[in-house]
């Protein structure tokens, strides 16, 4: 009798033990974008005879990601400003910032929240809402690990990659360039670390 509530004890500390380990990893999940080490990355065909091409300077964002929890452990939310596009070319940053383009003083910021991944650790397809000059549409990519693992100063890091092919005029980008451009590829190379 004495070794009773010895037993339940043990029995209650087993399950209050296995709830903490299993509440762990939402936390451990939780990982920053590291703007230094993250690129958002377009082009577009230049009169058909070549590439133009750019990047955002200045994004953010978290994700979490999470292999153990399959699918659902996995989410990534971004915010880019769109002000900090560059081109290499100081005149024509200025009108892809008018109203023409990206009209940055009315869309400050482009946004994608992620709502769905199919894949394993490796890598997938990533399904969210990208927000662009105030329009919101779902859209589906293909994103794949670079790689993962602790740092040099102590941190934990995980990379992956992505494309998506954008169609100027489904978020209102109506500005008249020809026929070879009315198709931005996107890629993405994201690096964040563990929280």
């Amino acid at each position: 009798m004495k070794f009773q509530p010895l037993k339940t004890l043990t029995g209650f500390s087993l399950a209050t033990a296995f709830l903490v380990a299993t509440a762990l990893p939402a936390s451990a999940a939780e990982y920053q974008i590291d703007p230094s080490h993250s690129f958002i990355e377009f082009k577009t065909v230049h009169l058909g005879y070549s590439w133009l091409s750019g990047r955002f300077n200045k994004i953010d964002g978290t994700m979490n990601y999470d292999p153990a929890a399959g699918a659902a452990g996995q989410k990534i939310e971004l915010t880019i400003d769109t002000a900090s596009l560059d081109t290499n070319h100081a005149e024509r940053d200025k009108h892809l910032r008018s109203a023409d383009f990206f009209d940055v003083e009315k869309h400050p910021t482009a946004t994608f929240t992620s709502t769905g991944f199919e894949g394993d650790e490796n890598g997938g397809t990533l399904s969210g809402d990208l927000t662009l000059l105030g329009v919101t549409k779902p859209i589906s990519f293909e994103i794949k690990k670079i790689g993962e693992g602790k740092d040099p100063w102590g941190g934990y890091r995980a990379g992956f990659e992505g494309s998506y092919t954008l169609v100027r005029k489904d978020f209102g980008m109506g500005y008249n360039l020809g026929p070879a451009a009315e198709n931005v590829e996107i890629d993405l190379m994201i690096e964040a670390i563990k929280k």
